[in-house]
């Protein structure tokens, strides 16, 4: 017990160590508090995004979704080459733009290409609103993984405070910087827990081999689709792979993250190097199936690994992979955390309330809004009860629905704001009413963030052919912007555009 609670104590310690270093090196702006200056390097750049973008929904809920329902969580290799992509291919324009117009949120964008103040306050209340559950989560399992790794001596509610205060302390301090070092240990740490937690399982049944050929004998309905349930065919796998790595990709945290990037270039390797760093879902699925073995029948599936882990593991080495899945929950958190604040203070405080705020009056609110969201989600976390993949699946289809106009900002001049406006509204809806009512859920096997997104994209494309753009002002900045791009980084393509727009006018 001692043991576990030094290894809980030295976890909460070092992002405290880290976040007061990261102060001092701060320049006490809001563009440094937020995004770092844009002056984010490769290293931090790739475990910020990668720790960011794994959370308890990937720790835990990953062994869960193979212990209750077979292989359809090893769409998650796939989901990783795709987002992977479109942290190139798309983060690399959204962050071309922001350094050349100053934006530091994704409503600043979609907001100044539409030209629509609706538009800007639906884009920041449906990053707000789908945010807050996917927060409420890594809480929930961070919470959860410090009790089991302390044996019970800190209690689940005393665990969800400790995590919330040592966050919003060391974000308070230090932003973004103090966020993306930290996620450079949790990292680390994350990766080499849910690689190790799950090959340390298997040897109790002979290593994978033996797990194997276990299955095969007990439950080989766990190994092909649609699982030992029947829910989970080819339409979820699919789903689950667009709607987890599209959702999380317009996460509010990751827009942050490709504002603050130092160098274009930096987004070049990031598909390689996330679809490398799925590998570590191999534990994963080596724990998960283990379970299925040693602990069939377990009530909650999110205990799976923990059960496990303190049931066959010495409980220092329980204690240290544990906190590795809390470090998870954490590198998500403080990110969610500060991309909240970072919404309310300047989506709406500085926009609307004080346009003229000075930087010391941005950062202050900026730090409140820290500590009211993360009370929120704190309460959500001791109320609102939930399996985590579920909740996290049904926040990460209300942000997917953001790709679609912001596919259309960075790349197609037709791209109308009333388009957008109904895309995303019609969209919304639809994924809170199949999600909500009993009987529309899951049409043909499908999530109701695909359904969403099929919906928005022929909205959003019908209504900008119909109807045409008068802000012509507007329309040929933003040409003038991705032509500027173009020649730096696709310079083959500039002749084609050239020719294109002569066409279309």
């Amino acid at each position: 017990m001692t043991i576990g609670v030094l290894i809980i104590a030295a976890f909460m310690i070092i992002p405290l160590v880290v976040g007061f270093f990261a102060a001092t090196k701060s320049t006490k702006t809001s563009e440094d508090f937020f995004i770092q200056g844009r002056g984010m390097g490769a290293i931090a750049v790739f475990f910020t995004v990668a720790a960011t973008w794994w959370s308890s929904f990937a720790f835990l809920g990953s062994n869960a979704t193979f212990y209750t329902n077979g292989p359809v969580y090893l769409t998650a290799l796939a989901w990783n080459l795709l987002f992977g992509f479109m942290y190139y291919w798309v983060g690399k324009r959204v962050w071309f733009l922001g350094k050349r117009f100053n934006y530091i949120t994704a409503s600043d964008l979609l907001g100044d290409f539409y030209n629509n103040e609706k538009l800007r306050m639906i884009v920041a209340g449906i990053l707000l609103v789908f945010t807050i559950p996917y927060l409420q989560i890594q809480l929930t399992g961070g919470a959860y993984l410090i009790e089991v790794a302390s044996g019970g001596v800190i209690p689940f509610w005393l665990a969800a405070l400790m995590f919330y205060f040592i966050i919003v302390t060391y974000v308070w301090v230090g932003g973004i910087r103090a966020v993306a070092w930290t996620d450079i240990i949790y990292g680390a740490l994350l990766f080499f827990g849910m690689m190790y937690a799950g090959y340390y399982i298997s040897q109790h049944v002979g290593g994978p081999s033996g797990l194997f050929e276990g299955l095969l004998q007990t439950s080989p309905e766990h190994l092909t689709l649609p699982g030992p349930q029947g829910a989970m065919g080819y339409p979820m796998w699919f789903s689950l792979f667009a709607v987890t790595a599209i959702g999380a990709f317009m996460g509010p945290q990751i827009w942050l993250r490709m504002y603050s990037v130092k160098s274009g270039k930096l987004f070049n390797l990031m598909p390689f190097l996330l679809g490398f760093a799925a590998i570590a879902y191999m534990g994963s699925l080596l724990a998960g199936f283990t379970g299925v073995l040693l602990e069939p029948g377990l009530a909650n599936p999110d205990q799976i690994l923990p059960v496990m882990l303190m049931e066959y593991a010495p409980f220092a080495l329980a204690s240290l992979i544990l906190a590795a899945g809390a470090a998870a929950a954490m590198s998500t958190a403080n990110s969610q955390i500060h991309a909240i604040s970072t919404i309310v203070t300047m989506d709406i405080y500085k926009r609307y309330q004080n346009p003229k705020a000075s930087q010391e009056s941005i950062i202050k609110v900026g730090r409140w809004s820290l500590i009211v969201f993360s009370l929120i989600a704190y309460v959500m976390a001791l109320v609102v009860p939930g399996v985590l993949v579920t909740i996290g699946i049904a926040a990460l289809a209300g942000t997917a629905q953001l790709l679609v106009p912001t596919i259309g900002a960075i790349s197609w001049r037709r791209a109308h704001p009333t388009a957008a406006i109904w895309g995303l509204v019609v969209s919304i809806t639809v994924v809170l009413l199949f999600t909500f009512v009993p009987v529309l859920k899951n049409p043909l096997g499908f999530h109701a963030g695909v359904w969403g997104l099929l919906i928005n994209t022929v909205l959003f494309v019908g209504i900008s052919l119909m109807l045409k753009r008068t802000d012509k002002e507007v329309v040929s900045r933003f040409d003038t912007a991705r032509n500027e791009y173009n020649k730096l980084y696709h310079p083959e393509l500039v002749d084609d555009e050239i020719d294109t727009k002569r066409e279309a006018l």
